[in-house]
């Protein structure tokens, strides 16, 4: 009884493997000829669609549905293989907002019957709100544990706290007793590997680093290999309707967060920003889950990417806030701050100071221009080459690479994070950092701040130097990492390129205006003994520059350009550019046949011609064009199949 139900509704209960199952089109259509009957009566009465005006060979679009409500009643009840999506496939938007519109409906009209009806009515209203704040509670707890986990295992290449081994270095130290000036950087619990171990701590770092490394591709390449990579360019396509089954699974979150940590504490050159994304998307799906509005509604996971309306948008605030109270509460950075990067000046800038940052703006983006094209030529070479099959061999190069030429440079061997920190830093009375090792000038006349403008010191012009190895050297890193396969994140490396950049030029404009300062441009600013430049500023403009760069896209870029469909091109302005014939690329006879043919052989040339498109004419006049899709829909309908289920294959 079952089955005949189904076969009225135009579908079947078993699915023709024959057709599915097949590796590629051509086989598609040699299958179907075995289950096929093709007679032109038959086709007269499935030829009823819209798709192309015809007689014999129009595609009809769906089963044997007649009404708007009969496509309603079909689309209520889940029959197996139908409605459902298949890998590396596209959503239907209408079929889907169909079924949520009458899923509404129904709602609507049941929830007077009874107050259970009225409840699951008031639950579906809110599992939205439900859905954002679970979302916002798992991010927000994620992204602190992340932090907290990274720091602790990045500081573990360095040493270990003894007396709590779970602290980090700087967790380490607030408990010392060493409270003198001179003291102040002297912490007793921090056991170094040196101390411990080893004579080279050289040998530990290196040790650490592959094992972070080596364990982080490992994990991703057995259970989670979606686990790689920022995840975001996945993330846009999958809002836009397209499938990838697992991306945002509950296997990939795990890994990813594990991983993630792995990745960052190994020292290679990223960041965990962009895979957070992931990780927050990865929670949102799973969380959708649990309640029928969206985890029956494809494109209602994907609202935000088809329209953009008020609710979404405060929805997305709301869970903003809710993840930003957990990190708080978690402070993972132990400043009471939501900001990784807190930093306050007390000098403004000057109207002088707009050519620097102008020459920032320009770094930024030739480095933006050399990053894409070198890591796109670095992926195109490792998908051509043997390298490319060696995904963990690939990460261990790369990662033993880093280890040994970061160690010696105190600035690369620092954690990213820290080391755009220390270079936004303002060089304060207790700072007792390099790039802070001024000459204090004895002649200065007149003070005009706590921290005037002071001559570099040897460790100042020491620093320079270590920064600009360490700006070479992180350009040519990040083209590396960017890529391969562990969880990576391009902000904080491209932040870290240009805070060094803007650190090193803030440093020279600095010393520039302390020595010239009778220069007209830097006179009516710049007295003796004022504080007039801020390096730390300059680091943070050449910080964003870098970071837009890099991620910079081009929404549109339109032109114009003259398509003649002549024979003889016709006469064009003398500063028109250089006409394109397209006559050696394009089918100057393509095959057609006329709105008389008969289905079952329009059918048959596609399966022995080979064909991908065949255009219909009549009278010599183009109808439209019939491409290998269509048939396969077509053979999908005569075989009580839904021809919507025929996407890709």
């Amino acid at each position: 009884m079952e089955s005949e139900q189904l076969f009225h509704r135009g579908y079947y209960r078993n699915s023709y493997n024959s057709i599915t199952s097949a590796s590629s089109d051509e086989e598609l259509l040699d299958g179907a000829g075995v289950i096929m009957d093709f007679q032109t009566s038959e086709d007269d009465n499935l030829l009823d669609g819209d798709t192309v005006v015809g007689t014999h060979y129009t595609m009809t679009n769906g089963g044997s549905i007649n009404s708007s409500t009969h496509l309603l009643d079909l689309l209520d009840e889940p029959i197996p293989g139908v409605g459902t999506y298949d890998d590396f496939h596209t959503i239907d938007w209408v079929r889907e907002k169909c079924k949520d519109r009458e899923r509404h409906r129904r709602i609507n009209s049941k929830k007077k019957e009874s107050a259970w009806e009225m409840t699951k009515s008031l639950y579906d209203a809110w599992s939205g709100w439900l859905v954002v704040t679970l979302t916002g509670l798992a991010s927000g707890a994620l992204a602190g544990l992340i932090d907290i986990a990274a720091d602790w295992m990045t500081d573990l290449k360095e040493g270990i706290c003894l007396s709590a081994l779970w602290y980090n270095h700087e967790q380490c130290c607030w408990g010392s007793n060493e409270t003198t000036f001179e003291e102040r950087d002297k912490c007793p619990q921090w056991k170094t590997w040196a101390e411990l171990i080893i004579g080279q701590a050289e040998i530990m770092y290196i040790f650490w680093a592959l094992s972070f490394a080596f364990l982080a591709v490992s994990l991703v390449k057995v259970f989670a290999p979606y686990a790689c990579g920022s995840g975001i360019p996945e993330i846009k396509t999958i809002l836009s309707g397209f499938i990838i089954r697992g991306y945002l699974g509950k296997w990939t979150l795990m890994i990813k967060t594990i991983t993630l940590v792995l990745a960052v504490a190994s020292g290679l050159s990223l960041g965990k920003e962009g895979p957070l994304v992931h990780v927050a998307c990865c929670c949102g799906n799973i969380f959708s889950y649990l309640f029928p509005k969206y985890s029956t509604n494809e494109a209602k996971k994907r609202e935000v990417s088809y329209y953009f309306p008020l609710k979404t948008l405060w929805r997305s605030f709301f869970a903003a806030l809710v993840a930003a109270f957990v990190l708080r509460s978690i402070n993972p950075f132990g400043n009471s701050r939501l900001v990784l990067f807190y930093v306050e000046y007390h000098t403004p800038w000057y109207l002088f100071e707009l050519f620097p940052f102008i020459l920032l703006g320009v770094f930024g983006g030739l480095w933006g221009a050399f990053f894409i094209r070198a890591n796109i030529a670095w992926c195109r070479r490792r998908k051509s080459t043997k390298f490319g099959k060696y995904p963990v061999l690939e990460v261990i190069i790369v990662a033993a690479i880093t280890a040994v030429i970061a160690f010696p440079n105190p600035y690369t061997r620092l954690n990213t994070s820290e080391l755009i920190k220390e270079l936004f830093t303002d060089c304060g009375p207790l700072e007792s950092s390099s790039l802070c090792d001024y000459r204090n000038d004895m002649n200065a006349s007149k003070i005009v701040d706590d921290i005037p403008d002071r001559p570099a010191g040897i460790g100042v012009y020491s620093a320079i130097w270590q920064l600009c190895l360490a700006l070479i050297f992180k350009i040519i890193m990040t083209v590396f990492t960017f890529g391969i396969k562990v969880p990576s994140g391009l902000f904080i490396p491209s932040m870290a390129i240009g805070a060094i950049a803007g650190r090193i030029v803030g440093i020279a404009v600095e010393q520039l205006a302390y020595y010239h300062h009778d220069w007209f441009i830097f006179k009516e600013w710049c007295e003796v003994g004022a504080d007039c430049i801020t390096p730390g500023l300059y680091a943070m403009v050449g910080a964003a520059a870098c970071l837009e760069s890099a991620r910079k896209k081009q929404e549109g870029i339109v032109g114009s350009s003259r398509v003649c469909f002549a024979q003889h091109t016709p006469s064009l302005p003398a500063e028109s550019p250089r006409p394109l014939k397209l006559r050696s690329i394009l089918d100057m006879s393509p095959f057609t046949v006329t709105d008389h043919t008969p289905m079952e052989i329009v059918v048959d040339i596609f399966r022995k011609l080979g064909l991908r498109q065949c255009l219909v004419t009549h009278n010599g006049r183009l109808l439209g064009i019939i491409t290998k899709k269509d048939i396969l829909r077509h053979m999908a309908q005569t075989a009580n199949q839904d021809p919507a289920s025929i996407m890709f294959n």
